[in-house]
Formats: structure tokens, sequence, C-alpha cells
């Protein structure tokens, strides 16, 4: 998960954190942040059976769509970059 989520930051130049707590939680989130707003959760890891190829669609389709809301400006502008991502 973190491999896929990592990819696709590097690839589109975002930064990447992982954060950990003390107790296991699952399933796993990814979220998207852009500096101080909220984060919106653009993945969630239920089935550990996912590849990381399969991970890597899901979270170039939910940028994809974020890329479309006013508030991601910043997405939009990398929307191209995104689509061409595999």
């Amino acid at each position: 998960m973190s491999v896929a989520t990592e990819r696709m930051a590097k690839h589109l130049k975002l930064d990447f954190e992982v954060k950990t707590f003390r107790k296991r939680f699952e399933p796993i989130y990814v979220y998207y942040k852009n500096g101080e707003e909220e984060p919106v959760p653009i993945y969630c890891l239920a089935d550990e059976q996912s590849s990381i190829d399969e991970i890597l669609v899901r979270l170039r389709n939910m940028m994809f769509v974020l890329s479309f809301h006013p508030k991601n400006s910043a997405l939009k502008q990398k929307r191209k970059e995104i689509i061409q991502f595999s």
C-alpha cells in the first residue's frame, strides 16, 4: 500500500507522509491533503489481496476525480500527469 502511494506521490511531485499510530488500525486509509486544508480520503485498503497495480489504478482514478473540484487547483494543474500515470 505505501509503495503504491509513494509511487503516485513521486510521479506527481507531491509530498508523501506515512503516519502510524500506536494501535494497528484496519482498514488502512490514504488521504490527499493540500496545505492546511482538511485531508480528503481517496482510498481504503480493505482487501489485502490487492496488487500494487490495482491500488495505483484506484489512487489515480480518485486523484483524477478530485482534480475537478475547485478546492484542488494543484491537482487540476496535474490532471494530464494523473491520467497518464500507470
